[in-house]
């Protein structure tokens, strides 16, 4: 079931696959779908295998309301990558870089697991949304690449507190502030 499902995320998407394809191309029923992984996002999550699970981390992310969202967002990156899910998060990463299969399913969990939860609370038009989302990405990703993947110092060694405090702004005028879009001028 797991590998028919991380064929069906990594071709059509998370919105594009469904429970029933999935289990027909793994010869099963979708009620044994449903019997082991409970809704599509749990196994999206296992497929994936996803070193954390979104639905337990957005709710204290999203608490901090639109105006916060920025400090929220690079606050539970860091924590949950200065964690005890860094190994699996490094190696998916490292996965990914090599592996478009794999870029694949780890881009489609950061769209529709993670940055188009967030978004979705600001209440925007989906085309801006989705360059929000994107421009966010960008961020998230380069801290991700640059601390934990490549070691940069001084990001690698610096206190999380310190680099919330530089890198939440960025992030939380692209949520919320004056920003050119792509096709767009802001």
């Amino acid at each position: 079931m797991l590998s028919a499902a991380r064929a069906a995320f990594a071709e059509r998407g998370f919105d594009g696959a469904t429970i029933r394809a999935i289990a027909t191309a793994a010869g099963v029923d979708p009620a044994l779908v449903h019997h082991y992984f409970g809704s599509k996002d749990k196994l999206f999550l296992a497929a994936v295998e996803a070193p954390v699970d979104p639905e337990q981390l957005l709710p204290q992310v999203l608490a901090a309301g639109p105006d916060r969202l920025g400090e929220s967002v690079v606050g539970m990156l860091l924590r949950v990558w200065d964690g005890p899910a860094r190994p699996a998060g490094l190696a998916l990463v490292r996965s990914a870089v090599g592996n478009e299969w794999t870029a694949r399913l780890l881009r489609e969990f950061l769209v529709s697991q993670v940055l188009r939860r967030v978004v979705g609370t600001l209440d925007l038009p989906p085309a801006e949304a989705e360059a929000r989302g994107a421009l966010v990405a960008s961020q998230l990703i380069g801290v991700v690449m640059t601390r934990y993947v490549l070691e940069v110092e001084p990001l690698a060694s610096a206190p999380a507190e310190e680099l919330v405090a530089a890198l939440a702004p960025t992030v939380q005028r692209y949520l919320t502030g004056e920003v050119a879009l792509p096709g767009r001028r802001a």
